[in-house]
């Protein structure tokens, strides 16, 4: 955070000081920048970068960095009303318009302003990252023989061996493609299995990301009430005799956003349910590796020991490394492979080689338990900090599960408070949160919030972050 607060006022002071030269005027070298703004060569570095893509000066290997040329005139803008009929015009024949509405995605990817603090991230703060051991596998990677030629289509073969033995059971490497991360495995997996126009079954509340996929395809998302042991098994069964659909999504571990496990006695009755309803069930595993220090032994994935084919798996890599180590992989049995393959084929072709080989690198040496094992303390540590500051300072908002995994914490807002204005109260006292509407694809119960724990530099910001939501409450029912 301290960072990226330095690059951007380094940036902010350049722009200033480029009225001293003329175009094509040198600036002073990063050496003398360092020196007279008293940051890293780091710091000087990114902000000539972030001019040099604004158009404000030219960097020259070698050379240094110059105030660019004047830019040629601002093309007259063009008159873009006829699409708005264009790209509506098939939406009056479908039956479930393929709407994208990326707001809630963007609500975890977008970085708050400089000073604010980040409880409405989805990954890993930098500190808690793998960077040095990322930046080696990523220059091992590069030295392997062959490492920027064409992989096979469904993945290294190394790299599907070592997520068969993730995901444990009886998967092997032949039931496994290598994806882009996990939303594009979630993508796959939806075309795959559901025709436009039809529904699909989704626990409630559910990940944004997976139910804008799901209505960009067409699909018509029905949501099934879950709670501190997932979803109600009773709802989902009757859920597949209303509406007659063949798919059902489900995070099984550290659901996304409540923290929930699905209990040993529900997993056994929601594959039951499923195969007796000819429908598969989509396994998304993201959280697996975000266990916290200290917490009771895992349950094996769905797909472990199902051997019929219902249930379709989804891994990745990146959550529990970083937002830009975007590999995953889907596990499937029977018929659907095919399927999931030829989509997966049509639309990326491959994922690219480096990365894998890199994976690779990274899974394979002495740095990674080292790194699972700092993140479950950490993410422990980090729970447990916020979980105290919420129970001193917002006794008021309602934490129906502490969650044994994962990165966030669900809170339910007090009938009293409406959930856009405390999240404007909230960044007016400098601090973001993910709101709760875009995580239920019906009406929903009540307000609700997402806070992150792991997207923040540690403790000290946790507890500040809180006080600062205490003074977004006050502000509206004081």
């Amino acid at each position: 955070m301290h960072e990226r607060s330095s690059v951007a006022e380094l940036a902010k002071s350049l722009r200033v000081e480029l009225d001293r030269y003329s175009p094509g005027g040198k600036l002073p070298s990063s050496r003398a920048l360092v020196e007279r703004y008293h940051v890293s060569p780091v710091t000087v570095t990114r902000a000539l970068a972030q001019l040099a893509a604004e158009g404000l000066v030219v960097t020259r290997p070698g050379a240094g960095a110059f105030r660019a040329e004047p830019r040629t005139p601002t093309p007259v803008a063009g008159d873009t009303s006829w699409q708005e009929v264009a790209l509506s015009a098939d939406a009056a024949t479908e039956l479930v318009p393929r709407a994208v509405d990326a707001s809630g995605v963007l609500v975890t990817l977008s970085a708050p302003p400089p000073g604010v603090i980040e409880f409405n991230g989805g990954y890993l703060h930098p500190s808690l990252q793998p960077e040095s051991a990322l930046a080696a596998a990523l220059a091992r990677a590069g030295r392997r023989p062959g490492a920027w030629g064409r992989p096979p289509t469904d993945g290294l073969p190394e790299l599907r061996e070592w997520f068969a033995r993730e995901i444990g059971g009886s998967i092997t490497a032949a039931d496994i493609l290598v994806t882009a991360g996990g939303q594009s495995a979630i993508a796959t997996a939806l075309r795959a299995l559901a025709s436009p126009g039809t529904p699909v079954l989704v626990e409630s509340p559910t990940y944004p990301g997976m139910l804008a996929v799901a209505r960009a395809a067409g699909l018509r998302p029905v949501p099934v009430p879950a709670d501190a042991d997932g979803v109600r098994p009773e709802l989902l069964e009757a859920a597949f005799r209303a509406t007659g659909a063949r798919v059902f999504v489900c995070q099984p571990v550290f659901h996304n956003p409540t923290g929930a496990t699905l209990s040993t006695e529900r997993r056994r009755e929601v594959v039951r349910i499923a195969r007796a309803a000819g429908a598969f069930v989509v396994e998304d595993d993201f959280a697996r590796r975000l266990v916290h220090a200290d917490s009771a032994p895992l349950p094996a994935p769905l797909v472990a020991d199902e051997p019929d084919g219902v249930v379709v798996h989804i891994r990745s890599l990146t959550k529990i490394t970083s937002a830009s180590l975007r590999v995953g992989a889907l596990a499937a049995r029977g018929p659907v492979l095919e399927r999931l393959r030829a989509i997966q084929v049509v639309d990326s072709f491959f994922v690219p080689r480096p990365l894998q080989e890199a994976a690779l690198e990274l899974v394979g040496s002495p740095a990674w338990p080292r790194h699972l094992r700092a993140v479950a303390q950490e993410l422990k540590s980090r729970r447990e900090v916020m979980t105290g500051a919420l129970a001193l300072h917002l006794p008021e908002l309602a934490l129906p599960h502490i969650p044994s995994g994962g990165y966030q914490l669900w809170l339910r807002l007090p009938d009293t408070l409406p959930e856009a204005s405390l999240l404007a109260a909230a960044l007016r006292a400098g601090v973001t949160a993910a709101p709760g509407r875009p995580y239920f694809c019906a009406e929903p119960p009540a307000g609700h919030i997402r806070l992150s724990f792991a997207g923040v530099a540690g403790p000290t910001e946790i507890v500040e972050g809180v006080r600062r939501l205490r003074t977004a409450v006050d502000e509206l029912t004081g």
